[in-house]
């Protein structure tokens, strides 16, 4: 097999760890904006019989999904043996049912769309809650990497932990890093009756007096309910509280929110390039990507 090219959209950190790993090539290519906004792009590697990697992180994905289907179209019609897409965070995954009359499942839909562009597929933690697995409702090979046994590593070695997981839905999640790293655990109730109007409920925290308390939760974007779990936690006698997450979104500046309120630490994993970066999910990255690049075949090239 040939080396792979990997293209970075909007995620070239991410990328050369991905690169050093697999021992891939970057692939390079010119992207630009016209004044309309339409784009312009170009591929300047030679990827005749090679396999293609695009990494793409999938936040504001209105504006990323069309380069990203430009460049995949565009490494096929020029002989990629095959496309597949590294997406650390994959996007729409919320809108998984149709909450109210007319609303799109906008999660089915985007992974149509999505999966009619590459061969396969490898993200990290997508938030799963009524769909199972991910082949549900992606007809590509895809494999999930998840970032709870990196973070697990990270907090082992720390002492008198209470790991804090903010609702039931965390619970399975949170249970699971609790039992890999040694710590123990609580759970919180959450009643939420708007965006960011929230209310956490936590259990009697008086036997884990003394410890300090790590927030954890797969995804922190708007901060809101992490706020509310602090405050109860404060109002209970933690005076350490970390927040660990695997994808930092912090829409809005909500990371400056948290940190201005009094949480001591913001840890994430490296999904989404932010200064809170230590957790590094490449290396189980990397075996996915070399399991599906063995296993997919060769996609007939585009006419």
């Amino acid at each position: 097999m040939s080396i792979p090219l990997l293209f970075p959209l909007e995620s070239a950190a991410f990328t050369r760890l991905l690169c050093q790993q697999l021992g891939a090539e970057r692939g390079e290519f010119d992207k630009r904006s016209f004044p309309d906004g339409e784009t312009s792009l170009r591929v300047t590697s030679v990827v005749e019989g090679r396999a293609c990697i695009i990494v793409a992180n999938l936040t504001r994905p209105d504006a990323r999904f069309l380069p990203l289907c430009f460049l995949a179209t565009t490494l096929r019609e020029l002989g990629a043996t095959q496309v597949g897409l590294v997406a650390p965070y994959l996007c729409y995954m919320r809108q998984d049912k149709r909450f109210n009359d007319g609303e799109a499942v906008t999660s089915r839909i985007f992974a149509e769309l999505l999966s009619t562009q590459v061969d396969w597929l490898v993200t990290v933690d997508p938030h799963l809650h009524r769909y199972h697995v991910l082949d549900e409702i992606y007809p590509i090979p895809s494999r999930v990497v998840h970032g709870a046994p990196v973070l697990a590593e990270y907090l082992r070695g720390q002492r008198d932990l209470l790991l804090v997981g903010p609702d039931v839905e965390s619970e399975q999640w949170v249970a699971g890093l609790a039992a890999a790293s040694g710590h123990p655990f609580v759970i919180g109730t959450k009643v939420r009756s708007g965006d960011r109007a929230v209310e956490v409920q936590l259990p009697d925290l008086a036997r884990f007096k003394g410890r300090s308390a790590v927030i954890v939760d797969d995804v922190v974007a708007s901060g809101y309910t992490l706020l509310q779990c602090f405050r109860v936690l404060r109002a209970a006698g933690f005076t350490e509280i970390d927040c660990a997450c695997v994808h930092g979104l912090f829409a809005e500046h909500s990371d400056r929110m948290l940190l201005d309120n009094g949480i001591r630490r913001l840890i994430t994993t490296n999904t989404l390039p932010h200064p809170s970066n230590n957790v590094d999910v490449t290396p189980a990255v990397t075996r996915a990507v070399t399991e599906l690049l063995a296993a997919t075949p060769t996609r007939p090239r585009a006419t």
